[in-house]
């Protein structure tokens, strides 16, 4: 078995690097905070970062910054720190976003209750109650994966699609939220439907969320979300994190 973190190419001008082959908090806190340290270092070079479940990338220009030397400062970085207990980066957010949960908006909330063995009473409180992190955007603009839940939260997606959810979605499984930032297809269980706009490609900043945000689901009513529409935001607020 391979020892973590591990340092791979990825194509001409990639470097990957991944601390677990699961998603854990450790795994995605390294994630998070490797990738805040590669962009403080400002290296030459060095085009692109992101952020995955459990891995930083660097995309690069290798005629001005061959493979080893970039190999080599990244081992250097690893080597300053224990990345699974590193602190998060700065600059993140907390988010109370209002949510229906069940009824006729989120349909799939008594089946994924079922599925987790609580009452949808009992699977509305826990969806709201927990305080979840944004561990990466990802599948579509702005779209962020958001975890981990509790044990029981750890249900199987579906065996076949549904066909269509709306943007705004809450879906569940694996011990992971989604919320949906287009209208798609999903295996995952709808149950919850928020009104806000996750991607926003005319202001400054387009994504609505970042990785390293935490996020709490609020109950609210069909006729409340439906007056938040005008609002970008759903009625979210946000507060900065120390």
């Amino acid at each position: 078995m391979q020892d973590f973190p591990i340092i791979r190419t990825a194509g001409v001008d990639g470097l990957l690097i991944s601390f677990s082959a699961s998603l854990s908090e450790h795994a995605n806190r390294a994630a998070l905070a490797f990738r805040a340290a590669l962009d403080a270092e400002g290296w030459d070079g060095v085009e692109e970062t992101s952020s995955s479940l459990v891995s930083a990338f660097i995309r690069f220009d290798p005629v001005h910054l061959p493979h080893a030397k970039l190999r080599q400062k990244v081992q250097v970085l690893l080597d300053q720190c224990d990345w699974y207990a590193a602190d998060l980066p700065g600059g993140r957010r907390f988010w109370l976003i209002p949510t229906v949960f069940g009824t006729v908006a989120a349909p799939q909330l008594g089946q994924a209750a079922q599925a987790a063995g609580m009452s949808e009473t009992d699977a509305t409180h826990s969806l709201s109650s927990a305080r979840v992190r944004v561990q990466t955007i990802g599948f579509a603009p702005g779209q962020p994966y958001l975890g981990e839940l509790p044990p029981a939260w750890d249900i199987p997606r579906q065996k076949e699609l549904t066909p269509r959810v709306p943007e705004g979605a809450l879906v569940v499984a694996l011990r992971q939220l989604v919320l949906f930032s287009v209208t798609t297809p999903t295996g995952w269980q709808h149950v919850g439907q928020t009104a806000m706009r996750l991607f926003q490609p005319e202001t400054k900043e387009p994504f609505l969320l970042r990785p390293g945000d935490e996020v709490q689901f609020t109950p609210t009513d069909i006729e409340t979300l439906e007056r938040m529409r005008s609002d970008p935001r759903g009625g979210a607020t946000c507060e900065g994190l120390a």
